[in-house]
């Protein structure tokens, strides 16, 4: 079987805690920030958890090395 390489942009959005779960920095806080409601910003600071049925498929597919 030949190995199963890292997709590279996976490397860059995501990382795998030391428990083997999958960290996730939020979405849409490039641009237009003006426009988005104050709460919104606020939950989206810093890293986020992703849903277990999400995680399996980033460890499965997108992350086999680690």
């Amino acid at each position: 079987m030949p190995k199963l390489k890292t997709k590279s942009s996976a490397k860059k959005r995501f990382k795998l805690t030391a428990s083997g779960k999958v960290r996730v920095g939020s979405a849409y806080l490039s641009h237009n920030m003006r426009k988005r409601p104050q709460k919104m910003k606020r939950n989206a600071r810093g890293t986020k958890l992703l849903t277990s049925s999400d995680a399996r498929i980033v460890k499965r597919y997108f992350l086999p090395n680690d």
